[in-house]
């Protein structure tokens, strides 16, 4: 619809009924080029899920409108592609690209319950590498999904058994990718978000120095200054030699010190005008009673000297 993405029918396939589901894993020709025709990449057989975003938009969304056996020429604009980053070192910033794409066949994904304990972890890794992948491009919408895809794999029920060193191995793609979630869910200010994936984290290793450092950036923007020190003070205890958290907990004390002050000053302003406000009456309370004081005693003064007038006509 806004005219960036283009795609120009070359081989017709078996119609639409043909077309794959979001979710079902699809298998492609692709050969991708530059805007000069030089090609970049060139694959025989390349498999993905649909919709999960493990490629680029522009193949991700025109493989939804293919039939089998249809192949399509594919004209993207960089924002479909790899955007500002672009790929080092053979797809520059801002390029836009001509995808040659050929749909060879389509197929549902695997059963997550079925998967051995080495399937699971290759699948879980992959979604999680993506994650990365889209984290990089600053992209962390597209992050966030990933990596709760990989989540989804991994907390998966099984009806497989796996060895103690598999399940070991699938908690430690849990931490990262619960890490990498917050991480990404930090820099979307989704502070709430962030701060249960980090949680997450910690109650199953209280000593995990990345979601404590992150627990720690994520209270200090909810302006929890106290238990954001405290926190990090924890992870560099643990990590004493680690610059970044020092870098990060001294700006923190830093601006709890600042904080301090203004409130302290704020404090003495407001007490200040309580003072005065009370003390106003009592000043004006003051001269009220200096002036009856002298009031009375220029009162007495006539009255004596009348009184001595008088006892003195009578003599």
């Amino acid at each position: 619809g806004n005219g960036l993405l283009k795609k120009k029918v070359l081989t017709p396939g078996k119609g639409p009924e043909s077309r794959p589901r979001k979710g079902q894993d699809v298998t492609v020709r692709l050969k991708t080029s530059l805007e000069d025709a030089s090609v970049v990449e060139d694959w025989v057989s390349l498999t993905f899920t649909l919709g999960d975003g493990d490629v680029i938009q522009a193949l991700d969304l025109c493989v939804q409108l293919m039939g089998i056996e249809e192949t399509v020429l594919i004209d993207a604009n960089s924002k479909y592609c790899y955007g500002t980053q672009g790929r080092i070192p053979n797809i520059l910033p801002n390029a836009n690209l001509l995808l040659e794409v050929t749909l060879l066949d389509v197929h549902d994904g695997p059963d997550l319950e079925l998967l051995t304990g080495q399937e699971k972890l290759a699948l879980a890794n992959q979604k999680r590498e993506r994650g990365n992948f889209y984290y990089q491009q600053a992209d962390y919408v597209f992050a966030i999904n990933s990596y709760d895809i990989a989540l989804k794999i991994v907390n998966s029920s099984s009806k497989v058994d796996f060895t103690p060193d598999e399940e070991n191995e699938l908690l430690d793609v849990k931490m990262k990718c619960l890490n990498n979630l917050a991480a990404s869910q930090l820099k979307l200010d989704h502070f709430e978000a962030a701060l249960k994936s980090c949680n997450m984290v910690l109650e199953q290793q209280p000593e995990n120095i990345k979601a404590l450092f992150r627990k720690g950036k994520v209270l200090a923007q909810q302006g929890e200054y106290s238990e954001a020190i405290a926190i990090l003070r924890k992870a560099l205890k643990l990590e004493p030699t680690n610059k970044t958290i020092h870098a990060e907990l001294s700006k923190l004390v830093k601006k709890h010190a600042d904080q301090k002050i203004v409130e302290t000053a704020m404090y003495r302003k407001m007490l200040g005008n309580v003072s005065t406000s009370t003390n106003k009456p009592a000043h004006e309370s003051s001269l009220s009673i200096s002036w009856k004081w002298l009031f009375g005693a220029t009162a007495i003064a006539i009255g004596g000297v009348a009184l001595s007038v008088v006892i003195a006509a009578r003599n």
